[in-house]
């Protein structure tokens, strides 16, 4: 295998003899130059749209079939009438027809080239005249002509073994084009591209001259063009290639391309030692622990005897992120510790601004393993090294983090409870720095902050819209883990409206191989087990979520991420509460509570636990005990614009107020609250509402004299209230609470004195008892 050269190259070389001379036609000059830079510069297609044209679906290797469909459809400028550019390019091609012809024919690819002052006098001293008017000539520092140049370097440092193996595979890499050329050129004869053979077959015969042919090329069927075809450069392409790609999407490699990547670096003599980061990546997406550590030492260990010290803090950051992804957090911190201080010593800000950003993140995430933790709670600390990590982004032209560190911010005054005006001003800042940039992988963040935010205030629509948008326009340029979280969020609003099936296909209709990634598969595993959780539990099936429940906790540990972990948490506390376990609710809210006021973690998630608090001693008979729970609840969540929240909080205090008898406050509140509550799309938080009005009126009308018109009405609107809390109920497949609300409405139909339909209800209520146990069994 050559360092450079391959008979592709070759064949480019030739190409762009072709172009200078100006064989391609005006009208093929477009398409000709796209093919060429493709091969020279790749790095200039790789942030395009993906394009169903023929130049986007080229090879990696280019072959003979690539160089056809591109120039049998042009005609040729020059020479024979009916001649394509494909019959020019074979023309080249088979002119090549010795060892010695390919040394000419590099020789003279400085004639390509625009000559330098000295050159010039010097051939206007040896009479040698100029290039022909017509002739392209090329710039020595353009693309063409760097290669045009390093080319002929090349293979003037070739060794003979190596210019003769190179001679070979061109021969072999040629030979399919050799019957159409000889229907092209009647004149060819039988050793047509070899100059010492066709010249010595008159003197020897045709069974030596085959016999000398099979010992110079070492083959019996020169068709075999699988060796020779690759360099060392094109190795080098193809791991920086795989690398950035599974950097960009989080991916592992496919097996397919992981087959053919091995069959090419089989014919390698020298294994690159980039390879092993690319091991090393592949391994870290699987979970493979041991394998992925053993890699990175290798890949660094190279590095460092090649470049000193130059890279020492990147294999310390790579280090770092590696421990902290399977578990080992005070080895990450330690090693990105000293990735600080060696990025410091060695003046990299790009690497220094990075591993703070690191260290920030992980001490939100986990902030009692970060040495200071304490500190983490003031918001005044954490507000101050978001300002520094933006303004040293700013200063080194960091954009990527510079917009990370705003939409941070968002983040942080979201989660305290801050102004939505301002969570909104930093989202817009990081919006035209995204746009003004281009940078499409940032769209994720982007998008994620703001479909929360709406979703916050209450606008579940625009927020699964930001979702679906994302999914639909960015997602093929973003790493795999933003499209995952965005679909799981889908999942998430398709399963409060009791679509589980369309939930499950939603998060089932994931790429295969990019689950293929550890923590990826972990994550998607862990949701579709969370939406059988929510589906069992609607369906009474306790014992089928128990067992869901048991393996979701065993597997909630530190790495979990937060808002996962507080779903499982949530479903557990309705589970204990479906078996009247309250006590063991509590405890776990309380434990909840205490976590969360010590970690600092998002006001959202506290007011859920307030709420959840008050309605569980409601369920336990005790709701006036849960009173300044809901109104400190409901304080936080205006005073914080959480609109559910809001809305779920007044839900609780109005029920408080039932339980005190003062049912036309509640009743007040309830009405003035539903209309918006809807808006949030919770059917869940829906139907108790309903059933909180239906409380409410029931109240007024026990308060009313028996037989009175305002008696009637009450019970009147405690039927149409039942039946709205019942459509809710059935939406999501509660059966405890379609229950619940038949056995309501039996009752209310006895104080009506209508016997007959009360027993026709107290029979529904019995037949859902009965499918719900045929359902679970």
């Amino acid at each position: 295998m050559t360092r450079f050269l391959t008979p592709a190259k070759i064949g480019l070389l030739a190409l762009i003899e072709l172009y200078t001379e100006a064989v391609v036609p005006t009208s093929s000059t477009i398409p000709v130059l796209s093919f060429i830079l493709k091969q020279l510069i790749p790095s200039t297609v790789k942030t395009q749209a993906r394009s169903s044209s023929s130049l986007e679906e080229l090879p990696f290797l280019l072959d003979l079939n690539a160089f056809e469909t591109l120039l049998m459809a042009h005609p040729a400028a020059t020479g024979l009438p009916g001649r394509t550019l494909w019959d020019q390019f074979l023309s080249k091609l088979w002119k090549i027809d010795s060892l010695d012809g390919l040394h000419e024919f590099f020789s003279k690819r400085t004639n390509l080239l625009a000559r330098t002052a000295e050159e010039a006098k010097k051939d206007a001293e040896l009479d040698i005249p100029p290039p022909s008017p017509d002739m392209i000539i090329l710039s020595r520092t353009s693309p063409f002509g760097s290669f045009v140049r390093r080319s002929k370097v090349e293979f003037e440092r070739l060794r003979f073994s190596d210019a003769l193996a190179l001679w070979i595979a061109f021969t072999k890499w040629r030979q399919e084009t050799k019957a159409y050329y000889q229907r092209r050129n009647e004149a060819m004869g039988r050793w047509a591209g070899d100059k010492a053979l066709e010249q010595g077959v008159e003197e020897w015969g045709p069974p030596a001259t085959e016999m000398l042919e099979l010992v110079a090329y070492g083959v019996e069927n020169l068709l075999d063009t699988g060796e020779g075809t690759t360099s060392t450069d094109d190795v080098e392409k193809l791991l920086e290639f795989q690398v950035e790609q599974m950097q960009k999407f989080g991916n592992r490699i496919p097996f397919e391309v992981k087959d053919k990547f091995k069959d090419v670096m089989d014919h390698s003599i020298t294994v690159p030692s980039l390879s092993h980061y690319l091991n090393f990546l592949d391994a870290w997406r699987a979970g493979d622990y041991p394998t992925s550590f053993d890699n990175l030492h290798r890949y660094f260990d190279y590095t460092m005897n090649n470049r000193d010290r130059l890279f020492y803090q990147y294999a310390l950051m790579n280090l770092a992120v590696l421990q902290a992804d399977f578990g080992c957090y005070d080895e990450a911190v330690a090693a990105m510790l000293e990735t600080v201080s060696t990025a410091r010593e060695n003046k990299d800000m790009a690497c220094l601004n990075f591993a703070l950003n690191w260290l920030y993140h992980f001490g939100k995430t986990h902030p009692k393993l970060v040495s200071g933790s304490e500190s983490t709670n003031m918001l005044g600390v954490e507000r101050e090294g978001l300002a520094f990590l933006r303004v040293k982004a700013k200063e080194t032209g960091m954009w990527t983090l510079w917009s990370s560190s705003l939409l941070s911010e968002a983040k942080l005054g979201m989660s305290s409870g801050e102004s939505i005006s301002t969570a909104f001003e930093n989202i817009l800042k990081s919006s035209h720095l995204i746009v003004d940039k281009n940078m499409k992988s940032m769209m994720g963040p982007q998008m994620a902050m703001c479909s929360s935010l709406w979703g916050r205030l209450g606008v579940t629509q625009l927020s699964r819209q930001y979702c679906e948008i994302f999914l639909s326009c960015h997602a093929r340029y973003a790493l795999f883990d933003d499209a995952l979280r965005f679909t799981c969020r889908i999942a998430h609003l398709l399963a409060e409206k009791g679509r589980y099936e369309e939930a499950m296909k939603r998060v089932e209709s994931l790429d295969e191989n990019s689950l293929r990634s550890w923590k990826a598969n972990q994550y998607w595993l862990k949701y579709r087990g969370i939406l059988r959780l929510k589906w069992d539990l609607h369906k009474n099936n306790l014992d089928g979520a128990e067992h869901l429940l048991t393996q979701l906790l065993q597997s909630s540990g530190v790495d979990t991420d937060p808002d996962l972990s507080f779903e499982i948490n949530n479903l557990h506390i309705d589970y204990l509460i479906r078996r009247t376990d309250y006590g063991k609710a509590l405890a776990k809210i309380e434990k909840l509570a205490s976590d969360m006021k010590e970690e600092g973690d998002d006001i959202n998630l506290r007011v859920k636990l307030l709420t959840m608090k008050a309605m569980l001693q409601q369920k336990s008979g005790r709701p006036q005990k849960g009173f300044s729970v809901a109104v400190r609840a409901a304080s936080i969540a205006w005073r914080a614009r959480l609109i559910p929240a809001l809305w779920i909080a007044m839900g609780a205090i109005a029920n408080i107020l039932n339980s005190l008898s003062e049912f036309q406050a509640a009743s007040q509140i309830l009405v003035a609250i539903i209309p918006r509550a809807l808006e949030c799309e919770n059917y869940s938080a829906n139907a108790q509402l309903y059933s909180f009005l239906v409380d409410s009126h029931m109240g007024l009308a026990g308060l009313a004299e028996a037989g009175s018109l305002k008696r009637k009405e009450n019970l009147t609107k405690c039927l149409e209230y039942i039946d709205r809390s019942f459509s809710e109920y059935s939406a999501i497949e509660d059966t405890k609470g379609q229950c619940e609300m038949m056995a309501k409405k039996a009752t209310v139909m006895r104080v009506l004195g209508d016997k007959v339909l009360a027993n026709d209800y107290a029979s529904a209520y019995l037949d859902l008892k009965k499918e719900a146990a045929l359902a679970v069994a």
